[in-house]
């Protein structure tokens, strides 16, 4: 299991330092949460803080865009060093061609979809991505509650890689815990996004290897 650290629970006033070190833990991805205050209530970082963090680290810079309209952004953010983008479904009207945006800025391509969302919703697009992310949480905001039924979509995602030959990752996003991540694992989830379990702790260096052990 890939375990990739939100910077959305980190210090920003010591984020190089907190970067390194789930970074020297083993973490292979670092996600980036970026939010618009309109398509989910927050606000956070932009294509400028990415571009700030790309020297410190060589980490896959997965780019999760919680904003309306990702369309807009795209370019930006993968010039500044995103290797993932992903986009919401809910969040465009045209997320066929967001998609592709994404792919010709030279970017990996990711469709996200909510707990209210169906899997059925992405299917079209399926073929051309190289990941889904299952939010596990309402969009927005840190420390969430794990929701268990979103593992039925887990478990359909992985079936159809089975069934039509597909090879993307399935990553999920909220309440990641020693105690989740293993079932999330089990329904066939290869990246997970840790936040305050991870940047919370005392020994967040700790924590990262807590969950690669949890999914062995």
């Amino acid at each position: 299991m890939i375990i990739a650290p939100s910077i959305l629970s980190a210090d920003y006033v010591n984020l190089q330092k907190d970067i390194e070190t789930v970074d020297k833990a083993g973490a292979e991805y670092l996600h980036i949460d970026v939010m618009d205050g309109n398509f989910v209530p927050a606000i956070s970082y932009g294509p400028g803080w990415l571009k700030a963090i790309r020297p410190i680290t060589k980490m896959t810079l997965d780019v999760h865009l919680m904003v309306q309209n990702p369309e807009r952004y795209v370019e930006q953010f993968a010039e500044n060093g995103a290797d993932i983008i992903g986009v919401h479904v809910e969040a465009t009207p045209h997320i066929h061609r967001a998609l592709q945006l994404i792919k010709n800025a030279g970017a990996k391509a990711e469709v996200v979809i909510n707990p209210g969302t169906p899997v059925e919703a992405i299917k079209p697009v399926l073929y051309m991505v190289d990941q889904v992310l299952v939010m596990t949480v309402n969009p927005g905001f840190g420390g969430q509650k794990f929701l268990p039924k979103t593992l039925k979509k887990i478990q359909q995602l992985d079936q159809l890689k089975q069934t039509e030959g597909y090879d993307f990752d399935i990553e999920v996003d909220g309440g990641v815990k020693a105690n989740t991540i293993k079932s999330c694992a089990d329904a066939g989830a290869t990246v997970a996004v840790a936040g305050s379990y991870i940047f919370d702790a005392d020994d967040p260096a700790g924590q990262v290897a807590t969950l690669k052990e949890a999914t062995k």
